[in-house]
C-alpha cells in the first residue's frame, strides 16, 4: 500500500504533493514502481495534528481520485475518518476506507462502509492524534491491542460487513511509545489470529530513528527492514512511502528463502 498524502503538515512529506498535478504524477510512479494499493489521505493524523474541515479534505482528495481512476486500475484507498469524506471518495472511484478510529470516529462511517460494499481496514488508536501520544500505557500491549481489534472485527460483522472485506491495523505509532512500537512489530504475528489480512503502517516512523541513534538520519533503509521481518511473519499489507527499494528487496529476499512461502510478492497478489 502506497502513502500519497495530500496535506501540507503530514510528518514525513507535507507539503511535497498538494499541487494536483504532482500528486497524480508522484500516484503514477508509485504505482509504476510496483504499488498494488494506493492509499490517499486529505488529513494528517501525526501527532499533535490538528483537525481538518470537511470541505477541506474533500477538496484535497476527490478530484485526485477522479483524475487517477482515469489513469490507473490501482485499487485506490481513502485515508480518513469522515464518512462523508469516505462516500464522497467511493463515488469518485476509491475501493476501500482506510480508517485510523477503527471506524468509530464518525457515527455514519459504517453505514457508508455497507451501502457502498467498500473494503474496510480498522485501525487501533489510542486516544487521539491530539492526545495519543501523552504517556500512553497498557496493561499487556499485545493483549490490548488484540483485544480491541477484535471487537472492531466482532462489530464490523455484527453490522453487516462481510469477512473478507475487513482487514485489521494495530496501529504502529498511534497511542504508542518507541519501545511499544518494537513490541507491537516483534509480536504482530498474534493478530493472525483475528482472521483478518492484517495491515502494518510503519514507514519512516519516528521509533526507527532511535533504534539506530539518529532521528535526522534517512528512515528509509529501517522501514524496509521492517518490511522484510513483516514479510516473513506473513503480514500482508504494508504500507509505505517507498515502493521501488521494498519491491526489489522483498523479492530478492522471497527467492532466497527468507519468507518462506508466507506471502507471495507478485503484483497480481
Amino acid at each position: 500500500m502506497a502513502i500519497v498524502n495530500v496535506t501540507p503538515d503530514s510528518f514525513s512529506d507535507g507539503g511535497k504533493f498538494i499541487d494536483r498535478s504532482v500528486a497524480v504524477k508522484h500516484a503514477l510512479q508509485l504505482v509504476a514502481d510496483g504499488a498494488d494499493i494506493l492509499d490517499i489521505g486529505g488529513e494528517s493524523t501525526r501527532p499533535y495534528s490538528q483537525p481538518v474541515a470537511p470541505d477541506e479534505e474533500l477538496n484535497r482528495v476527490v478530484d485526485l481520485i477522479k483524475q487517477l481512476k482515469q489513469k490507473t486500475e490501482t485499487p485506490i484507498s481513502i485515508d480518513t475518518s469522515k464518512a462523508i469524506v469516505a462516500q464522497a471518495a467511493i463515488e469518485a472511484g476509491a475501493e476501500i476506507i482506510n480508517d485510523v478510529t477503527g471506524l468509530t470516529g464518525d457515527p455514519d462511517m459504517i453505514q457508508v462502509a455497507l451501502d457502498t460494499e467498500a473494503g474496510v481496514c480498522a485501525m487501533h488508536m489510542q486516544g487521539t492524534p491530539q492526545t495519543m501520544q501523552d504517556n500512553p500505557q497498557y496493561d499487556n500491549l499485545i493483549e490490548d491491542v488484540l483485544k480491541y481489534l477484535q471487537q472492531r472485527k466482532h462489530a464490523l460483522l455484527n453490522a453487516g460487513i462481510q469477512q473478507e472485506k475487513i482487514c485489521l491495523d494495530p496501529g504502529i505509532g498511534f497511542g504508542k511509545t518507541h519501545t511499544h512500537n518494537l513490541e507491537l512489530l516483534a509480536g504482530c504475528e498474534r493478530f493472525h489470529e483475528l482472521g483478518c489480512p492484517l495491515l502494518i503502517g510503519h514507514s519512516r516512523k519516528g521509533f526507527i530513528g532511535k533504534v539506530i541513534g539518529d532521528k535526522e538520519a534517512n528512515r528509509d533503509p529501517g522501514s524496509l527492514a521492517i518490511a522484510l521481518a513483516l514479510a516473513q511473519k506473513g503480514i500482508q499489507v504494508v504500507r509505505l512511502h517507498e515502493i521501488k527499494q521494498t519491491r526489489q528487496a522483498l523479492a530478492v529476499f522471497d527467492a532466497v528463502g527468507g519468507i518462506d512461502g508466507c506471502v507471495t510478492m507478485t503484483n497480481d497478489q
